[in-house]
């Protein structure tokens, strides 16, 4: 039964651009994996491009659902039927590079004159241990704060003042204020007011904030990242979490009294009889959250809520009055196993261009690498009636800092999730921050 589900699952597989199987290229063909069936889609208008400018040659676009895809992606190392080139979470950099899985670009970089610093973030995160760079940025990622835009004006919150919301780990500043102004009780009491009830809440200030994972980046990090915190002991390649530093528990304990004082809902408030996580949007949608933070890859579904004007704020300014957001960058990697390592270049350094990333990101589904082609987006995505100037001023005011790349990836975030969830779900205490460390000490420094 397993056996045939499995198969099931890889019949599944979605070839966008071109036909015949996946794997290797040879001769003029090149094949590109994803994970992401709307960058599948957008890279497709590059592959039309690449291909009219050097004919005879094929691009095959193939996208596998990401519960499915490293397993692929690994299955294919060990057969030698790999995809020339593919989209890589940073997150498997480590295993595939320590492998040798991975071809190093350093001299396809020079060869070519590619100019590294025309990338907004994420260069740096894609150096392995060895020094070498082994992929160009693909996207880039952020957070942000969606609201309700009627929600706010009943609750007499301007746009405005959610678009400077300041925050600090003792009162919680601004952002803890309109948190409490726009948390409503089902006897219409908000937040601030006598009588709230915290027990009874029809829509919640803020969306989830707890537990959601261990780096925090749509929820927590922007917070405590103000306050000069980051997550490893070295910017890459940490030897531990920061997970015992009083900044970090501190914000830890405030974000844990949001649902204490039922501004924030705990976990497990939406799931469904399955399990499954109810979306943001969903929420926002369903007035269920007045706000919530979110990933910048999810503005295009929250500005396409039927019926519901969706605004977007930058995270909160922190005690120094600035700004600081943890920034994830998807790379391209090229498999070393390729055997048309040329054209396989040809074509990534062609998605890695202006001019490609202009095309695909017209589509406002992903957030190009080069600041030209994300003004592009940003234009292109207005006249849709959806505005990201909000993560283009990111890049614009330098508070972007880039993801770490870290080893064993999946084990840290098997051993830490739980022990998170556990601390936000009144299970653990305090104490759970020191064992937090420690463990991220420990499968950090496997080889």
């Amino acid at each position: 039964m397993k056996i045939a589900a499995a198969a099931l699952v890889a019949a599944t597989a979605l070839v966008v651009a071109g036909c015949g199987s996946s794997g290797t290229g040879s001769g003029n063909t090149v094949n590109w994996w994803t994970w992401d069936d709307k960058q599948a889609v957008a890279y497709g208008e590059c592959e039309k491009a690449f291909e009219a400018a050097n004919p005879g040659t094929d691009v095959k676009i193939t996208r596998y659902n990401v519960d499915d895809y490293f397993t692929k992606l690994t299955a294919g190392f060990v057969a030698g039927t790999a995809p020339d080139a593919f989209q890589n979470s940073v997150q498997f950099l480590q295993a595939y590079a320590s492998q040798h899985q991975l071809m190093p670009l350093d001299d396809l970089i020079a060869k070519s004159s590619v100019d590294l610093k025309k990338f907004s973030v994420g260069v740096d995160t894609w150096k392995f241990t060895d020094g070498k760079q082994y992929a160009l940025p693909l996207d880039w990622a952020a957070s942000g704060l969606y609201y309700n835009a009627d929600m706010l004006a009943k609750a007499g919150v301007a746009e405005a003042d959610v678009q400077k919301l300041s925050w600090n780990p003792d009162d919680g500043g601004t952002f803890d204020k309109v948190v409490a102004r726009l948390t409503i009780d089902k006897n219409g009491k908000h937040g601030d007011e006598a009588g709230f009830d915290k027990t009874q809440i029809a829509t919640y200030g803020i969306g989830a904030m707890a537990g959601r994972s261990f780096i925090g980046e749509t929820s927590w990090a922007p917070f405590v990242n103000t306050l000069g915190w980051r997550l490893g002991d070295k910017d890459q390649w940490p030897t531990k979490f920061n997970y015992t530093d009083p900044r970090f528990t501190k914000t830890m304990k405030w974000v844990l009294s949001l649902t204490d004082r039922g501004f924030s809902p705990k976990l497990g408030t939406f799931t469904t009889g399955n399990q499954s996580t109810i979306s943001d949007v969903d929420l926002i949608g369903s007035g269920k959250v007045a706000m919530t933070m979110g990933g910048s890859w999810s503005a295009p579904s929250f500005g396409k809520i039927p019926g519901v004007k969706v605004g977007i704020a930058p995270t909160v300014l922190g005690p120094d009055g600035k700004r600081s957001v943890l920034s994830n960058s998807n790379g391209n990697n090229i498999w070393a196993g390729t055997k048309n390592p040329d054209l396989t270049w040809k074509w990534v350094s062609y998605m890695g261009s202006e001019e490609c990333q202009t095309r695909a990101g017209a589509t406002g589904t992903f957030f190009p690498s080069i600041p030209a082609a994300m003004d592009n987006t940003v234009t292109s995505m207005k006249s849709q009636g959806v505005d990201l100037t909000v993560f283009n001023q990111y890049v614009k005011d330098g508070v972007l800092y880039p993801s770490s790349a870290y080893a064993n990836g999946s084990a840290v975030q098997s051993a830490e999730q739980p022990l998170f969830e556990a601390y936000f779900a009144g299970q653990r205490s305090d104490d759970v921050f020191a064992e937090m460390e420690r463990v991220s000490r420990e499968i950090l420094a496997k080889n």
